[in-house]
C-alpha cells in the first residue's frame, strides 16, 4: 500500500483531539444521532458538526441522513485502513529494514 502522507495526516488529526475519542468511544457501542453527542458532550451543534467532519474525512466514521437527524457509526473498512497507516508510520523493524537496505544500495 502506497503511504498518501494527507491520509495519514487526516487520521492523526481525527484521533488527537479528547472529544474525538469520547465520540468515538460512544460510536464503538453502535450507531448514535447526533442529537445523542451533542447531549454527552455538551458542546454546540457547530463544535460537533466540525469534529465529525474531520472523523467522516479521516474514512473512521460514516454519517447518515434520517430526516433532520444525522446518525453516525464507526466504518469497520476505514478504521483498519487507518490502522494499517499508523502502523506503517510507527513500525521500527520496517523503518530499519528500509534503511538497511538502503545502504547496501549505495
Amino acid at each position: 500500500m502506497e503511504i498518501l502522507y494527507s491520509d495519514v495526516v487526516k487520521v492523526f488529526k481525527a484521533l488527537c483531539d479528547e472529544n474525538r475519542l469520547k465520540i468515538l468511544e460512544q460510536l464503538r457501542v453502535g450507531e448514535k444521532c447526533a442529537c445523542d453527542l451533542l447531549d454527552y458532550l455538551c458542546v454546540t451543534q457547530s463544535t460537533l458538526s466540525h469534529h465529525m467532519k474531520l472523523l467522516c474525512d479521516a474514512d473512521i466514521v460514516r454519517a447518515r441522513k434520517d430526516g433532520k437527524w444525522v446518525y453516525y457509526s464507526i466504518n469497520l473498512d476505514g478504521v483498519e485502513r487507518a490502522k494499517k497507516l499508523l502502523d506503517q508510520q510507527l513500525n521500527i523493524n520496517r523503518i530499519n529494514e528500509d534503511n538497511i537496505n538502503c545502504f547496501n544500495d549505495k
